[in-house]
């Protein structure tokens, strides 16, 4: 039993690597650099990437490459596929897939799919998730590029109209504990609400911060005008705290805090490796079909990621 991890020595696959084989799975890093890599693939060559697939028993792509066809090459040999995309066009085609496809595997969505679904238990809606992100972190380039990527872009709201990402600011409460203001954040294109809108018949809404205001301000500045990206200077201010929140309209609020979204990405992503391991999923499965928050919470808190609530 071998779990294969695209970008297996990247930023969210080195801390990756680490749990799961501190958890004695076994585990192989797959890339081009032979230095680094275990399992050498070009995933850009379908045929290298199937050949590299031989004794696996699942693999996660934390590699940022966003190509169907890796997970088409894993469910014509009933291999789960577990990606931590929050990419929503890629994720409805991982969906469409007739084999083992995991969604929702990380942070957002992932961890704010289980606390939305927590609250959803209680409450049945409107949700309005919280993804709140320490800027200055060193993230991985797929990470930073996926956020820079949403600039201008527009998504579906469950009202019916259509959103620029990182307009149509709302407010938040966040705990303190978290190391986070209470503030305003943006609506950003994030898989799981439309999943979860649909799933539960109400609207979902996610919304994206920064743990800097100015940050936060120039997504707004630059949503209008993307073309003027490239002056984002490579290190932001700020620090490596993120938050995350699930609220319901009466005020039932559920969060997540830490530090290191790479890190934490990844301690979920183990959790949801383990939990395949054991349910041995044969078609799409989220990571709500699989783990509650219950299922995580020690573990969660092991990796120093606390968890709270207010009813």
């Amino acid at each position: 039993m071998s779990v294969l991890v695209l970008g297996g020595y990247g930023a969210v696959g080195t801390h990756l690597m680490s749990l799961l084989r501190a958890a004695g799975t076994p585990a192989l890093a797959a890339g081009r650099n032979a230095a680094r890599a275990d399992r050498v693939l070009d995933l850009s060559d379908v045929g290298s990437f199937e050949a590299g697939l031989d004794g696996i028993t699942a693999v996660v792509n934390c590699a940022g490459a966003e190509d169907i066809r890796l997970a088409e090459s894993c469910a014509g040999r009933g291999i789960p596929f577990l990606d931590i995309s929050a990419t929503t066009d890629y994720v409805a085609a991982l969906e469409k897939i007739g084999g083992p496809v995991v969604l929702g595997v990380g942070l957002a969505p992932g961890l704010t799919t289980l606390l939305a679904v927590d609250v959803l238990s209680d409450q049945p809606g409107p949700v309005d998730i919280l993804i709140g992100l320490g800027s200055g972190e060193h993230h991985g380039p797929a990470a930073t590029a996926w956020t820079y990527g949403l600039l201008g872009q527009h998504f579906p709201d469950p009202d019916g109209t259509v959103v620029r990402n990182f307009t149509r600011p709302a407010r938040f409460d966040v705990p303190a504990q978290s190391g986070y203001k209470s503030g305003r954040a943006l609506r950003a294109d994030f898989a799981d609400q439309h999943r979860l809108t649909r799933e539960f018949g109400v609207p979902v809404r996610a919304y994206l911060r920064t743990d800097s205001r100015i940050g936060t301000a120039g997504l707004a500045l630059l949503t209008r005008a993307p073309a003027l990206r490239s002056l984002i200077p490579a290190h932001m201010p700020g620090s490596d705290r993120w938050v995350l929140l699930a609220r319901a309209t009466d005020g039932s609020t559920r969060w997540a805090h830490g530090r290191g979204q790479s890190k934490a990405t990844a301690v979920v992503t183990a959790a949801t490796v383990h939990a395949v391991l054991n349910h041995h999923p044969t078609a799409p499965t989220w990571i709500h079909q699989i783990l509650t928050l219950a299922d995580v919470r020690d573990t969660l808190h092991d990796n120093g990621i606390e968890l709270g609530n207010r009813l």
